[in-house]
């Protein structure tokens, strides 16, 4: 539940925290992107997950955005914004973080049935 808080929170920030430039934006969610992951995951294959994630969902936003389907009316790095990858990477984090509880969840169950039969 607290992944789930910070990466609102990240997100939120995206959209409401006013900075001098995007530049700064983008370093500054990148750091509390890694925090996330460093928080709450640490794993190899969490941050493969969630680099893999981020830079997929932003190739798929630049295609839609290409094509018309989708547009920004600032972008600052190719056809999206630049923070978009930190909010795809932190979500992708808490989602693995989620699904990681949801498994674990499963297997107590299942594990219980067992017991009980």
């Amino acid at each position: 539940m607290r992944c789930v808080a910070v990466f609102v929170g990240i997100n939120h920030a995206s959209a409401k925290v006013d900075f001098d430039n995007n530049v700064q934006l983008s370093l500054t969610l990148a750091a509390l992107s890694i925090g996330l992951w460093w928080t709450f995951d640490r794993s190899r294959t969490g941050f493969g997950l969630g680099v893999g994630i981020a830079f997929l969902a932003t190739l798929v936003t630049q295609l839609l955005v290409y094509n018309g389907v989708y547009q920004y009316t600032s972008p600052d790095f190719l056809y999206v914004r630049s923070w978009l990858p930190c909010i795809f990477f932190a979500g992708g984090i808490t989602m693995g973080n989620i699904g990681r509880q949801l498994a674990m969840y499963e297997c107590k169950v299942i594990a219980e049935k067992s017991h009980q039969e």
